[in-house]
């Protein structure tokens, strides 16, 4: 296969090596949590190994709200900002920052021999399916038109009813047994219940008034609601109000943010990025109880877990999965992955953020598999910046419990079937 447009070499590849090689350090981790072990430099770190493949799994890219309501009537000062794309789908900002992506994914690719330097990959190379979600299909073309070009690489994905991958409890392939769901979520609230991390968070409901407008202990003060896990949801316990809440708002920040929107919009002018990254801490938190409990997030990330170890095993050079944070959130809590991208909150994950793992033979021909976590920072979104050498995207190794930093694929096997919940239907075909 040709591309449609002038062939394209890839620019400085030996320099997307050595720049991933400056992105090391150790994340730091709130005390009394294990350490983020962020050895960043593909190139170096496997330098006497050869990548055999790869395979992510990514949110998809910057988008409005998905409903009109962001939070309760009477918990904002005033109307949120209008948007240029439908609710919940891909802007055209988000579009772009995601084709940036793909670019800098090609070099990255390339540079490591995944991906040949000139031309289309082949046919059978690469493999990228998205959500029966719109947004998701709109980011897996816009990574493919940065990555890829005229190369007419096609995107898979179901219809809603049959999106058993990416939604398996919404389409009812996997149950929960409600009594364990709420046994195994309630296992992670602290002594005091959802009141205490209430009051935990006092410094973050706070920064969250500010950003409401919002006086403390006001009608507005979203600290002042009652809170508990919510095992109402036919899917899975929720983290509850106030929290879910908060969750999203602090979401609709970092959006607000990414789209480009003058700060005076960006949550009313109210909050700087920094203070953005802080409130992010919400988000993360809930997915902290609604995708971390063991029995919870084996039966959500099952059929996904299931796809990324058979294209571990045996899948082309390249496997791209684009989906949703939750998804990202409850393969993490499945594996027990941890993350943290810069400007972010330990585990959050980012718009177009991806987690992956890679495959990789040293001389004898002896398989590994290191996981990986890659995404952009947040100006890198907010401004389109073009991503290469010198301002290269987050790549951050990560541990996998249970094995070694150099993870023997057939151990790595082991780990993830033992861990993996039959559904009640599997994807067709």
């Amino acid at each position: 296969m040709s591309l449609k447009r002038p062939t394209i070499l890839w620019p400085a590849l030996a320099g997307i090596a050595l720049a991933l090689a400056g992105l090391g350090g150790c994340a730091q981790s709130p005390p009394g949590e294990p350490a983020i072990a962020a050895t960043a430099a593909p190139a170096a770190a496997s330098s006497a190994l050869k990548l055999e493949r790869v395979v992510m799994l990514m949110r998809h890219g910057v988008r409005p709200p998905t409903k009109p309501q962001v939070t309760p009537a009477g918990t904002h000062p005033q109307p949120w900002p209008s948007w240029n794309a439908g609710y919940g789908e891909l802007t055209g900002h988000g579009y772009d920052a995601i084709r940036l992506l793909g670019q800098w994914d090609r070099g990255n690719w390339v540079a490591r021999g995944l991906l040949p330097a000139e031309g289309c990959p082949s046919a059978e190379a690469v493999q990228v399916a998205a959500s029966a979600k719109t947004r998701t299909q709109d980011t897996a073309r816009a990574l493919l038109e940065g990555m890829a070009p005229g190369c007419g690489i096609r995107v898979a994905y179901p219809a809603k009813a049959d999106d058993i991958e990416f939604h398996p409890l919404q389409t009812g392939a996997m149950m929960l047994d409600r009594g364990k769901a709420l046994a195994a979520v309630q296992a992670l609230v602290p002594a005091g219940g959802m009141a205490a991390e209430v009051k935990a968070q006092a410094p973050l409901f706070a920064l969250l008034n500010q950003a409401m407008g919002c006086a403390p202990g006001a009608a507005c003060d979203m600290s002042r609601m009652p809170a508990g896990i919510d095992n109402s949801d036919e899917e899975r316990p929720k983290v509850g109000d106030p929290f879910g809440i908060a969750s999203t708002a602090s979401q609709t920040f970092l959006l607000e943010y990414l789209q480009g929107m003058p700060m005076k919009d960006v949550a009313w002018g109210h909050l700087t990025r920094e203070q953005i990254g802080e409130l992010l801490k919400f988000h993360a938190l809930k997915f902290h109880y609604e995708g971390r409990a063991p029995y919870v997030a084996a039966r959500a990330a099952s059929p996904l877990a299931a796809r990324m170890l058979g294209a571990v095993e045996h899948g082309p050079k390249l496997t791209v999965l684009v989906g949703h944070d939750t998804n990202i959130a409850d393969l993490g809590g499945m594996l027990d992955l941890h993350w943290q991208v810069p400007d972010y909150p330990r585990d959050d994950p980012p718009p177009g953020g991806a987690i992956g793992f890679e495959v990789l033979s040293d001389a004898d021909g002896q398989q590994f598999v290191r996981a990986f976590y890659r995404a952009q920072t947040m100006d890198q979104v907010r401004e389109l910046q073009q991503l290469d050498a010198a301002n290269a995207p987050s790549y951050l190794y990560l541990p996998i419990p249970g094995c070694a930093e150099r993870c023997p694929i057939a151990d790595f096997e082991q780990i993830v079937s033992a861990k993996l919940v039959e559904p009640l239907r599997k994807p067709a075909g």
